[in-house]
């Protein structure tokens, strides 16, 4: 039977099947059940890869976030988003909602400013989506997951 190989990181997760099942049906949710954008949440996700200096993630996610529509000047400016004219005051609220995640906390501002962009369900799906890329880079990390070769 032929097929796409699984990516390196759901081989290491194969080490434990229920958690790699939990893992996957997660991860699908988010990427495919969502009121929230994809290019949007891929946006998001390539930011936070970036701020963690994960390649895996990063190589992964900036392919879905071009698949998905994010312009290539929104990516090369990503590193740079807060000076960077590129952006809209709602991706800006997602961005700096999305670092308050990766922070662990959340200011009241950047929460009353996400809030006025998106819906309470939006938010929900901003909040374990930056949740969820914030714990796959370190479990990246600690199980030493490499690069795909062909990515490479």
């Amino acid at each position: 039977m032929g097929g796409t190989p699984p990516v390196n990181l759901y081989r290491a997760l194969a080490n434990q099947p229920d958690v790699l099942a939990a893992w996957v049906d997660f991860a699908r949710a988010l990427r495919e059940r969502c009121k929230l954008p994809r290019d949007l949440r891929e946006l998001v996700i390539v930011h936070l890869g970036q701020v963690f200096g994960s390649e895996y993630e990063l190589v992964h996610h900036q392919a879905m976030a071009r698949a998905a529509g994010v312009p290539e000047a929104k990516l090369q400016a990503l590193v740079r988003w807060r000076k960077a004219e590129v952006f809209s005051p709602a991706e800006r609220a997602a961005l700096a909602y999305a670092e308050g995640i990766l922070d662990g906390e959340v200011a009241d501002a950047v929460a009353a400013e996400a809030a006025t962009w998106y819906s309470p369900a939006e938010l929900v799906e901003l909040a374990v989506t930056a949740g969820f890329y914030t714990m796959v880079p370190r479990v990246l990390e600690a199980l030493q997951v490499p690069l795909e070769e062909s990515l490479a």
